[in-house]
């Protein structure tokens, strides 16, 4: 290992799937060393996943680190949004974790919506409308239908909440993760505590938020990890917060990031209070917002589809007037929970590159509809639209975005950007930055540029209107549920 030009950092990226370790040196943003290693979500109705699984997934990884991360001097978390993990006074969960995209909740979603004053009271009192993704409508399932386990619990976390707490011993979260919660208020800053009784959630079994900057604890004696007892670790946040700190974002740059789920986000000064519920008004992990929308079918719905047509997932064919609508798990936006796919105006001469082409332009509607309402109305409609995620790095996903958009785009050179993100927060915390500083002094947004070309509006409007046409057929399935 070459010498690093300033101390080390470890940013962590605990996702729905993997969980990855970055070694950093803070001075350059130079990544020194690296190690990945999966978990398991289940199948079937709902989307779980034991959150031990998590922290050994951790130990491996770092592990595959070696000597970097003895270095370390600060570590930071970040991690899958809205996930509930319930502990009980061991600190052990109760039951498995119920994932973002357990879409179990929907009723429960309806339910709360209407018992306190409908969208436009909850999009101005937490920044949001209830969905199933959100914690607040997890905890309201489960102390329905698993009356024990919610009582049993003696501790509610997040999932990145989960792994510092097992670093540090004290239970925190930040502000960028506990306003995807549904039971913080946006304005106040604060827990909502009507919102919590409406849902018999004890505000004594959530963890305390730390504030942009403050050091969540430091490193306690008994773990499995290479890090030296008092290490410091940062608040952690977010994967959305945290890639948005990766790219050093300023006001106004809008990103699409596609994986899993497909989402858009700009960094604003404006507290956001969408009563739609299709822009979810997050707090960003340093004091200002995180309007983001967010599709729940992105690159494994395209995937998918690719693989049942017999297809790589590049071998797409141009020219088609075929509509499909990818969303195999149901959807968040448009709220569609219980929808399945739809495919429209199959002809004979249709061919299989025709049809993965247009899971790709469904998958990326879904977001350019969005992304309007995330961006304030000065944001300069030119700018190009950072495309991260595991999908930037396929040329099909890139022309697609480029096509329907309009606009052009840049394709980061800098992976991993969730950790990276929580690598530069806990930079911060050595060197006293702010952490999206630090992150442009690394220079992570830095890669190729793709020039616009004429949006693509036969298309979008095409789709747009088997949508609004199909929607009484992809919402008939609620009645069931």
């Amino acid at each position: 290992m070459s010498a690093a030009e300033g101390p080390l950092v470890v940013g962590v990226d605990t996702s729905t799937q993997s969980t990855k370790a970055l070694v950093v040196d803070a001075a350059t943003g130079r990544v020194v060393a690296s190690g990945q290693a999966p978990h398991t979500v289940s199948s079937g109705a709902g989307r779980e996943s034991d959150p031990r699984q998590w922290w050994d997934a951790l130990v491996d990884a770092l592990d595959q680190c070696g000597d970097a991360a003895r270095e370390a001097a600060a570590v930071s978390i970040g991690g899958q949004q809205h996930g509930l993990v319930t502990l009980d006074a061991q600190g052990e969960p109760v039951r498995p974790a119920l994932l973002w995209n357990d879409v179990r909740s929907a009723p429960q979603a309806r339910r709360l919506i209407d018992e306190l004053g409908g969208p436009k009271t909850w999009a101005e009192r937490t920044g949001l409308v209830p969905s199933a993704s959100f914690t607040v409508t997890k905890w309201a399932w489960l102390a329905e239908h698993e009356p024990d386990a919610a009582r049993a619990a003696r501790a509610v976390r997040l999932p990145h909440d989960y792994l510092t707490e097992r670093l540090t011993g004290e239970g925190t979260t930040d502000r960028g993760d506990a306003s995807g919660t549904g039971w913080w208020a946006s304005g106040t800053e604060t827990y909502d505590e009507e919102i919590l009784a409406r849902v018999g959630l004890d505000p004594a079994l959530l963890p305390r938020v730390v504030r942009p900057g403050e050091v969540a604890g430091t490193v306690r004696d008994s773990h499995d990890l290479p890090f030296s007892k008092g290490t410091l670790v940062a608040a952690g946040t977010g994967d959305n917060a945290a890639a948005a700190l990766g790219l050093g974002l300023r006001p106004g740059s809008p990103v699409m990031s596609l994986g899993t789920s497909g989402t858009v986000y700009a960094v604003s000064q404006r507290r956001p209070a969408d009563p739609t519920g299709t822009v979810a008004g997050f707090a960003d992990a340093r004091g200002d917002w995180l309007p983001l929308a967010c599709t729940l079918n992105c690159t494994l719905a395209v995937d998918r589809v690719a693989a049942l047509l017999g297809l790589d997932r590049e071998a797409v064919e141009p020219g088609t007037d075929v509509t499909l609508l990818p969303y195999l798990d149901g959807e968040r936006t448009p709220n569609l929970p219980h929808a399945s796919g739809l495919l429209y105006g199959l002809r004979h001469d249709t061919t299989a590159g025709q049809l993965l082409q247009a899971a790709y332009d469904g998958a990326v509607h879904s977001l350019l509809g969005a992304l309007d309402l995330v961006l304030d109305a000065e944001a300069d409609p030119s700018a190009p639209l950072l495309l991260i995620g595991g999908g930037a790095r396929g040329t099909a996903w890139q022309q697609t975005v480029r096509r329907l958009s309009g606009r052009p785009v840049q394709i980061p050179e800098a992976r991993e950007l969730v950790a990276l993100g929580a690598a530069a927060q806990a930079a911060g915390l050595l060197t006293g930055e702010d952490a999206a500083a630090v992150a442009r002094r690394w220079d992570t947004s830095a890669g190729p540029v793709l020039d616009a070309v004429e949006r693509d509006e036969a298309t979008l409007t095409r789709i747009t209107g088997v949508l609004s046409d199909a929607a009484p057929l992809l919402e008939r399935n609620a009645a069931s549920h």
